[in-house]
């Protein structure tokens, strides 16, 4: 039973390859390309399951508002990019956002809420200029939708697995080993 948790984030993350990162809104539907856009990339998977394990360890209101804040900010990044407004670095920023929430967790830093907010509100002015940026074919709003969803279930999962792992007899540990692994992907994703 201690294991499911880490269990369950292994097939979350290892379910994520690049060579379906994107369903055909033609074939599929803007709503599914939408919802299948986060989950279907190891980067987006990661800072986002991240995003809830690290309000999980800040505890309180975080637990809510960081996620909520990334979910809000991401969708405005969308809108800049449907209105074609520039956004400079936005890969290297998703990328090194996997590794900052990674070590953020791994180091359990307990940040004011508010800054905590701050923080990956920033990140999500990115990812969501990214989405986007590769919204293709499909209807925006309905894209939007989905992937707002998806990012909101990939929160949901992280917290989960960090109030799963406070209750686990070394969940700390596994929960900053978890943060440390999480770091250690964005830095493998930045090299390949």
């Amino acid at each position: 039973m201690k294991k499911l948790p880490l269990a369950a984030f292994a097939a979350l993350v290892l379910s994520a390859a690049p060579a379906f990162a994107h369903l055909n809104p033609e074939e599929h539907g803007s709503l599914m390309a939408g919802l299948s856009h986060p989950i279907f990339g190891a980067d987006h998977v990661l800072a986002m399951v991240a995003v809830g394990l690290w309000a999980a360890q800040i505890g309180g209101r975080a637990v809510l508002a960081v996620p909520a804040t990334f979910v809000t900010v991401m969708m405005l990044g969308f809108g800049l990019a449907l209105a074609g407004l520039p956004l400079p670095f936005v890969e290297p920023a998703i990328l090194a956002s996997v590794v900052a929430l990674g070590l953020l967790v791994a180091m359990a830093v307990k940040l004011d809420t508010r800054l905590a907010m701050g923080l990956v509100g920033l990140f999500a002015l990115f990812h969501g200029h990214a989405h986007g940026a590769e919204l293709g074919s499909a209807g925006a709003l309905s894209f939007g939708i989905g992937f707002a969803i998806a990012t909101a279930l990939l929160h949901a999962a992280g917290i989960g697995l960090g109030l799963g792992l406070t209750r686990l007899g070394h969940g700390r540990i596994l929960a900053r080993l978890t943060g440390a692994a999480t770091a250690l992907a964005g830095v493998a994703l930045m090299a390949g």
